[in-house]
């Protein structure tokens, strides 16, 4: 990012769509970088890293997806995905693997300013560091070190760097799954809220609504079937059998329950 105002970076093969999402979002605070395509947005990321991306999803050269594929694979720069034609399943599929939101073109550009400081926001918060343990959260993890609990555990499963359950630990800072031998998985931004969601409301079940509310999805139609692939995403890295899924548990008929104790 250069300066002090948050850098976003609008791709889009369409010059007039591209100047207009541009000039209205400088008019907003922002500053602005415009490509048009694939190859551009790759060169002027070899000269910054800006806050966000929003990019189209319909391209003839490259289209957003694949951009999308390659950009997460090696970058935690949010996306916002707009598209005009792009099915649920392009939405589904775009969001699984690693978009952050996405809107409908033409879209209300008010709308789209309120998703970029919203997922700016999330970004900010995914990044920030963890709170200091306090004193007696101190004292508690040291007594419990003495009578066994591994190093670092505070109670209720929480970590001085991330939230444990069974054998794993989900790293808040960096959205990385490890075990205790120390291997690690990257979550994607979409896994990291599903699975946070669990986290915070053990041994409920949750439908597939409140899901939605909880992992902040946005698209009720295309999400209800998102969740589901999501959660079999989340069982392959998490759970020593998925078939057979100890933590993430299916109620048939109402949702999903999370058990913290694999039991």
């Amino acid at each position: 990012m250069t300066g002090s105002a948050p850098h976003v970076v609008v791709v889009d093969d369409e010059a007039d769509a591209r100047a207009m999402v541009g000039d209205y979002l400088r008019m907003h605070g922002f500053e602005v970088s415009l490509c048009d395509g694939g190859g551009a947005l790759r060169r002027r990321l070899a000269e910054i890293t800006p806050d966000l991306i929003v990019l189209d999803l319909n391209m003839p050269e490259e289209d957003g997806l694949s951009i999308v594929r390659d950009l997460k694979g090696r970058s935690s720069v949010p996306i916002i995905m707009l598209t005009a034609t792009a099915s649920p399943i392009d939405r589904v599929v775009g969001l699984e693997l690693g978009a952050d939101d996405y809107l409908p073109k033409p879209c209300e550009l008010r709308e789209l300013v309120a998703r970029i400081r919203s997922v700016m926001r999330r970004a900010a918060q995914a990044r920030a560091p963890s709170e200091p343990a306090r004193p007696a959260m101190q004292q508690e993890a040291q007594q419990g070190a003495r009578q066994g609990t591994p190093q670092g555990a505070l109670p209720g499963g929480r970590q001085e760097n991330g939230l444990r359950f069974g054998r794993m630990i989900v790293d808040t800072e960096t959205l990385r799954l490890r075990d205790e031998a120390g291997a690690e998985q990257i979550l994607t931004r979409s896994e990291y809220a599903l699975l946070k969601a669990f986290l915070d409301n053990p041994k409920r079940v949750l439908t597939r609504e409140r899901l939605l509310d909880l992992a902040d999805a946005r698209d009720p139609e295309a999400f209800d079937r998102a969740i589901d692939v999501r959660i079999n995403r989340i069982r392959k890295k998490v759970e020593p059998d998925p078939a057979n899924p100890r933590f993430i548990k299916t109620v048939r008929g109402m949702g999903y329950v999370f058990r913290p104790d694999g039991d």
